[in-house]
């Protein structure tokens, strides 16, 4: 199951991509993927945003992350700025494996965590040996 996810980084010829109708920075998320025996699990990182500011995507096996993060206030003096702002985007080609309706979110301390519950039909399960 984890082989079939693959990110965005593929050729780009191969992958399109939405145009974006707000100007600003655009951050590709570091995220971890592990698979458990009845779901695949994503955290995410996702620092300034809100958990109001996140929306989440699943159609046709396409999985899409989207965090809005508010400008950076302009009232300060900095003496350096380092840090970035901007939002963030990442899609997964996760497959046709998941259930859907099933699919839950939490965000905590800027990690997304996700949960993808696996359908029955992909789920490994133990075939029991008779003596005959």
């Amino acid at each position: 199951m984890v082989s079939d996810l693959v990110n965005e980084k593929r050729d780009t010829a191969t992958v399109t991509r939405a145009e974006r109708t707000r100007e600003g920075r655009t951050y590709l998320p570091y995220c971890d993927i592990l698979e458990r025996e009845n779901e695949l699990l994503i955290h995410a990182d996702l620092p300034g945003v809100r958990t109001e500011d996140i929306d989440i995507n699943y159609e046709r096996g396409l999985l899409t992350l989207q965090g809005r993060v508010d400008p950076r206030r302009e009232d300060r003096r900095f003496l350096m700025r380092e840090y970035g702002v901007g939002d963030y985007h990442r899609s997964f080609e996760v497959g046709e494996g998941i259930d859907a309706s099933r699919i839950e979110a939490e965000v905590k301390d800027g990690v997304l965590t996700l949960h993808l519950p696996k359908t029955e039909s992909i789920r490994p399960r133990k075939i029991a040996v008779r003596s005959a």
